[in-house]
């Protein structure tokens, strides 16, 4: 296993982790078997890639940012924050989505991630904030729930948790 030169930490997307994001990304999608074909536009201009990531964006019909969980050149994952949420957002999907690539989970990292994520939304104005997960995600349910997340229900295989934001 590769040792981490420094404590990870949430930036904004950077070129600087291009090799082993796209090595990362590119092992979860096979092994997924979702499709690649968007790594190639990505490995062949990445600067390009990261700059069109950066900053407050619209997806899902709302306000997000994207952040990238870094140590020096490894990159370990990503988490969105959606800045408000819609019906659809508030049924599943919530204000947070996160992702660990493979060789890095089940290390904490994204327990620590989701912390991170939760000052980025104070910062937000966010003080209360909905996460979901697949039923059947265990995994993500325990990184949830570490973070102080207090399950509401389940909607359409997803299971429902609001986090109340602790101040900084």
């Amino acid at each position: 296993m590769t040792r981490l030169s420094e404590p990870p930490h949430l930036v904004w997307p950077t070129a600087a982790v291009r090799t082993s994001y796209l090595a990362g990304e590119r092992a979860d999608c096979l092994a997924e078997g979702r499709p690649t074909d968007w790594l190639g536009p990505a490995g062949d201009d990445f600067d390009a890639f990261v700059a069109q990531r950066r900053g407050v964006q619209i997806r899902w019909d709302v306000p997000a940012t994207i952040f990238w969980y870094v140590s020096g050149e490894h990159y370990l994952g990503t988490l969105v924050v959606r800045h408000r949420l819609t019906p659809e957002l508030a049924t599943a999907g919530g204000h947070i989505g996160y992702h660990i690539v493979t060789p890095w989970r089940r290390q904490g990292h994204a327990t620590r991630m989701l912390a991170a994520g939760l000052a980025e939304c104070l910062a937000l104005g966010l003080e209360r904030v909905l996460l979901t997960c697949a039923s059947d995600n265990e995994a993500s349910r325990r990184v949830i729930q570490a973070n102080g997340g207090v399950p509401d229900g389940q909607a359409h295989g997803e299971e429902r948790f609001w986090i109340t934001v602790p101040p900084s």
